[in-house]
This record gives structure tokens, sequence and C-alpha cells, in this order.
């Protein structure tokens, strides 16, 4: 039978409340879950974040105006609420980006993006040999040999079609690169993997450490260099990459919180992330995560919730250059930490809720599914018990927090990631009230249960990154340094 769309939320409620019987006895989780499918601001302040504010990468105006934007919306719900304040090592936003392809009776300019933590090119800009590398592997860098000192290398991709394809660009771009820079390379140049010549960002893979520019190039463009290049033609070109760089800065996350009534002292934190890339205006990642957050948190408030515990509400700022709010909080808060239930972060955009990672704790995901009892009818919830890297859970796992990263199904998340064309009408609202549901129920389980998992040791968390892709995970992502040398994760 197909519904009309108008119906559709109702009667996927009801269905998940007559599932679950011990809800009957639990009126007040009942009663916020229902209002979720109400109209509520959610939808109003998505497209206030994203239309208004618009890209909010860390360290511009845009995110500071985010950042009084999310404190306000927290009080105006009653909800009380605060700023914390974190280190960024450096500032980093791209003013301009421009390249110009050249060879004898050639002269374009396809469009790029400077990828975060390129250098900025000399006034008037970098001319270069520009070379095919192939895909990048040990084999296409020995087969270019010497020839690869002093050029900027064209890195063939393919193009992008799903979320795993996303995740093997990142972990492809760290091995790249070190060959890359290691065969004394100008720079590297990135053909975009998105049709239609969508441009995005992704980080260098070195991070801070990065000494050279580095761009994507529009697909459409990429390919005319190549077929000319395979044609005879020898090409230069000549990138105009301005970036506004600083040294370290105060930047702020926003903390609203539900006190608890009887376990004060013991704590749940759901997290989305309140900055995002500026190419497009940061719907799903991670606008619509942060709108259903606030207004979790809202309607707990509204309806006079007291939970056993206190929830924490966390909108991490720094979070694409690196995951460093998150990580400013596990240091500023680290004496609290053997306190701390559970950590949250929602990150993967508006598609459906199918479970969670639970960080290779076999012990969690039962507990994942007493708290998401009430709201069974949304799943079936099936959960992947292995440790992910790449958002706001990271340095509560090298911590030894329990912690939790939604799975959600992909939707138009990895077309769409970082890219200009991450904007509200790519995010499905319906999805977005029942995802809402669905963590409202976990926050409010976690926060209502007796269980509570201890806290892993240092040792622990070694055996967790040496049985795992752990480390190799946090090579991709441009952490792992920062977890060797001791300055991330538990002493």
């Amino acid at each position: 039978m197909h519904l009309p769309r108008q119906h559709l939320l109702p009667t996927l409620l009801c269905l998940s409340l007559l599932g679950t019987p011990a809800l009957a006895s639990n009126a007040e989780l009942s009663r916020l879950i229902a209002t979720f499918m109400e109209d509520t601001p959610m939808v109003r302040d998505f497209q206030s974040l994203t239309d208004e504010i618009g890209g909010r990468a860390t360290g511009s105006q845009a995110n500071l105006r985010s950042v009084e934007w999310a404190l306000a919306r927290f009080r105006e719900a009653g909800v009380d609420a605060r700023k914390e304040a974190f280190s960024m090592p450096s500032l980093w936003l791209e003013r301009s980006a421009r390249a110009t392809v050249r060879g004898e009776n050639v002269s374009y300019t396809p469009r790029i993006a400077a990828m975060p933590y390129s250098t900025s090119t000399p006034k008037g800009g970098l001319t270069a040999p520009l070379l095919p590398i192939g895909k990048g592997s040990e084999k296409d860098f020995q087969a270019l040999g010497a020839k690869a000192r002093g050029a900027f290398l064209l890195v063939e991709t393919e193009e992008l079609k799903d979320i795993e394809g996303l995740f093997r660009e990142y972990a492809e771009g760290a091995a790249i690169e070190e060959r890359a820079f290691a065969a004394g390379v100008v720079g590297v140049v990135y053909m975009g993997s998105r049709a239609n010549n969508l441009l995005y960002r992704h980080n260098v893979a070195s991070g801070l450490r990065n000494t050279r520019p580095m761009f994507i190039m529009e697909r459409d463009g990429a390919l005319r260099a190549l077929r000319l290049i395979r044609g005879g033609k020898a090409l230069t070109i000549t990138a105009e990459i301005d970036i506004q760089s600083g040294p370290a800065y105060l930047s702020h996350n926003v903390i609203g919180e539900i006190r608890g009534a009887t376990r004060p002292e013991e704590i749940v934190i759901i997290g989305a992330h309140l900055d995002s890339w500026d190419l497009g205006t940061g719907a799903l990642d991670n606008g619509g995560n942060v709108s259903a957050l606030i207004d979790v948190a809202r309607q707990m408030k509204r309806l006079g919730l007291k939970p056993a515990r206190t929830i924490r509400f966390a909108l991490w700022n720094g979070e694409e250059q690196g995951m460093y709010g998150s990580w400013g909080y596990t240091q500023a808060h680290e004496s609290e930490l053997d306190k701390h239930v559970m950590a949250t972060s929602l990150d993967i955009g508006c598609g459906r809720i199918t479970g969670f990672f639970t960080g290779r704790r076999p012990e969690l995901p039962p507990l994942v599914d007493q708290a998401l009892a009430p709201v069974k009818g949304l799943g079936p919830f099936t959960h992947v018990d292995e440790p992910v890297v790449g958002t706001d859970n990271f340095d509560f796992m090298l911590h030894g927090v329990p912690n939790l990263v939604a799975n959600q199904e992909p939707a138009l998340y990895g077309l769409n990631y970082h890219a200009r064309s991450d904007e509200l009408d790519k995010c499905n609202l319906q999805q977005l009230r029942l995802n809402a549901a669905i963590i409202a129920a976990l926050a409010y389980g976690f926060a209502q249960m007796d269980a509570k998992l201890p806290r892993h040791s240092r040792v622990q968390v070694e055996e967790l990154a040496r049985t795992t892709d752990l480390l190799q995970q946090m090579k991709a992502f441009n952490v792992y340094e920062d977890w060797t040398a001791g300055r991330r994760g538990r002493k």
C-alpha cells in the first residue's frame, strides 16, 4: 500500500509505538518522540543556519555568527547553554583560487578549489609543468621518475558514485601525497571526482605540515588536460591561490545542557559539528544534524523532562580541519571523563539512521538496543562494532569513553560531501524528523538506564588500535602522529 506523503510520518510513528509494549509505561518518552511529528522549529532553524548564515569554515565571520546563533537557539528554548573555548592551531581560509593551463596553441582556465592547508602561491602565480601521474600508485611514481621534481602532478580519479568511494579517496590521498612530496613536486592537482564539474574540499592529508599548493580541478578541465598530454602536447599550469592564514587562535564549541535529576555528575553527550566547509552551505554536513540536536534539547525542556543523568548537547567546532573542538573538550574536561557514560556523534547527513558504530565494545550494542526499544519501529537497527575515525567521537574513543557514531543511509551525502551542492534541498526533511526521534530516544535512554560501562585504559585503547584498522584510519585523517606523540588520548 502506498500512503500519501503527508500521512507518512504519523503512520511510521504509530508503527514504532505499537511495536513497543514497554513504551506505554513511559509517558515522558512517548510524548517526546511524538513531538517531532509536529511542526517544531527544527526546519526553520535548519533554513536559518544554512540559507542565512551559509558555509561556516572555522575562523570565518560566518562561523562566528553560527556560534552566537546556536547559543541563542538554546537559550530561547530555556536550555542552559554556554560557549567553551578551545585552541585552533592555525587559520586557513581560501580567498581565491585560479588556474590557467597553457601549451602550444592551447590556453584555458579550468575552475579549481584550494584544498584546506594548501599554501598560497607567490603574487602573480606559480607556473610549472603539468604532468599526469595516473592514479598516483607507487608504480606510477616509479614510471615518472625524476620528471616529477619541480612539476605539478595531475592525479586521475574515478568518478564518485557512493560513500565507499569517498572513504577510498581519503585513504588513497595520504599515500599519494607522501609519494609526491618525496619526489620533490611543486604541487598536486586532483582531478575532481564529481560529475558535472562539481567542486569540493578535502583536507591535504599532511595537514599543517604541508608546504605546497594543492587543489581540486573540475573534472572536465582535468580530462581535457590528459587528452592534450596524451596527444603529445606539453602543458604548463599557472596556479594563483590566495589563502588567508594565521597563527593559533581561539574558537568555541556551544554546549547546551539539561542537568540530571538524580545522577547529575554522570554525563551523556550527543554531538554534531557546527562548522562546515564554505563552497556550499553545509546542510548535509552538518546543518541538518545540528538543527535536529537543538530541537531534541528544546523539546525535552518544553516537556519538562528530567533525566536521571545530565545530557549535554554539544555543537562542535573545528571538526573539518581535524576534530579540534571535541579534542579541546576532552582536554578541558579530562578530570570528568570517568563520569562520561557515552558520547555520540551525528555526522552523515540526513539519511535514515540504520544503527550505530559501537567502537569494538561488544557490551555496548545491547545497551543501544535497550535505549532504542521505544523507536524500534523506525528500524531495524543494525550496529557495526568497529571503531570509526573522521568525526567527533574520535577523541572520546582515545580517552576510553564508550562512543557511538550514527550509521546512516548515504542518500545524497557522498555525492554532495564538502561540495558546492551541499544545500538544504538535498536533505529529506521528513527523515530528519524521524532521526530526531531516534536520537531523542537514544539520549534519554542512556540518561535513564542504570548500566554504566567502564572507561577503557590507555592499554586497552592501544589494543583496539593494534587489532583493528584504527591506525590506518588515523593516518588517512592526519591524526596518527598526535596519537603516537601522546598529544591526543588518555595518558
